[in-house]
């Protein structure tokens, strides 16, 4: 495993981690993309979900205060009807249209929260968050990011920041969780072929990045934080999508 493909996940999840702990978003939006384009899209988002997981445990215990267990309830619960369509996916595209996949997604996604988050209408009742807990199970198993679904659906039912940071936790934890089992049971995804240094490296990172933003929170304004996740994110999403269109290209 290249020096530089370690160093470079470990700084994606530190970073991630650590914008996650101050806006209560970042993980998924900030590794999926580097780890995507350094390992690959499908052992890339598999780690991050398993990251995520390890992510969520321990922000929802430190934010379990905040944590408004009515609201992520029907969320949680509604994620599998995404996973299961997302796992049976993945094991019929190639790499590159992976890419292309994950890059649309993230750019999709990202292009509602921040360009028309003004023009989503208010969500009443069980059904908007059911909807949202799908298609956040579908995004998080294909490109590792549910964030950006749920925070569309979280701006129509006009949370507050501070529920908001705190209930996306147990989600991304049930997300996760779901994710990765759906694509190890339909053999979408192997575990096995992750190397151990980069589990090693990515914990590590990801203690630290927890470490650091539990640190700054109190320093650095929630939005503001929210703020550069997205646009890292969008970065990410294109520069996958590029990679997945060149190598489609150059197949031909």
């Amino acid at each position: 495993m290249p020096l530089g493909v370690v160093v470079g996940v470990g700084l994606a999840v530190a970073f991630g981690a650590m914008l996650q702990r101050i806006s209560g978003m970042g993980m998924g939006l900030i590794a999926a993309p580097v780890l995507s384009l350094l390992l690959g899209p499908v052992d890339g988002v598999l780690m991050v979900n398993l990251i995520a997981v390890v992510n969520a445990v321990m922000n929802t215990l430190s934010m379990r205060s905040d944590v408004d267990w009515r609201k992520a309830l029907p969320i949680a619960a509604a994620l599998i009807l995404g996973v299961v369509p997302g796992a049976w996916v993945i094991t019929r595209m190639s790499s590159d249209l992976l890419l292309v996949v994950v890059g649309v997604l993230l750019l999709a996604a990202l292009s509602v929260v921040t360009l028309g988050k003004r023009y989503v209408p208010r969500a009443e009742g069980t059904a908007p968050a059911v909807v949202a807990g799908a298609v956040g199970g579908f995004m998080n198993t294909l490109a590792g990011v549910a964030g950006p679904a749920i925070t569309v659906y979280a701006q129509a039912a006009r949370w507050d920041q501070r529920t908001y940071a705190a209930t996306l936790q147990p989600i991304f934890l049930v997300g996760g969780t779901l994710s990765f089992v759906g694509k190890e049971l339909s053999g979408a995804a192997d575990v096995t072929a992750i190397p151990g240094i980069l589990w090693a490296t990515t914990l590590c990172a990801l203690a630290a990045g927890i470490v650091a933003g539990k640190r700054l929170a109190p320093r650095v304004p929630a939005v503001r934080a929210r703020r550069i996740a997205l646009e890292l994110a969008f970065f990410g999403g294109a520069t996958a999508l590029v990679r997945g269109l060149i190598g489609g290209i150059s197949a031909l």
